[in-house]
């Protein structure tokens, strides 16, 4: 039997101030060390930039688009 993958979730806010959710199977200390490593490289911080380069160590990692509904 294959062994399931536990999951998490975060809020991200990104340099447009776009507000998305990120699904990773990083804890929460391995995500904050990602942030670091990616923020070295760049210089403005997109979250589908960052979901790239989050993929090169989580292949399933995905970025969640938050969109507001009312009625």
């Amino acid at each position: 039997m294959a062994k399931k993958t536990a999951y998490c979730y975060y809020r991200i806010y990104d340099d447009k101030e776009q507000f998305n959710f990120i699904k990773t199977a990083f804890q929460e200390k391995k995500i904050r060390t990602m942030l670091t490593k990616y923020e070295k490289i760049h210089q403005e911080y997109y979250n589908t930039d960052f979901v790239e380069f989050l993929r090169k160590y989580d292949p399933k990692a995905e970025l969640i688009d938050v969109t507001s509904i009312s009625y």
